[in-house]
């Protein structure tokens, strides 16, 4: 796999992370523990998905 497909990859696994996050925030019985978990998993594969686009540059 490319970094560029890596990266592609990432970024829906990312949107994809966003649509549950909004539709658990949606939800009027959302539960918090959940909401801060995806939240961290997105920061992750953003962080990754920058890491990898500034090594891409060099």
């Amino acid at each position: 796999m490319t970094i560029q497909a890596h990266i592609a990859s990432l970024e829906k696994k990312h949107g994809a992370l966003e649509e549950e996050l909004q539709s658990v925030l949606a939800s009027p019985s959302s539960d918090d523990r959940m909401i801060a978990e995806l939240k961290r998993r997105k920061l992750r594969l953003k962080d990754e998905m920058e890491r990898l686009k500034k090594d891409t540059r060099h």
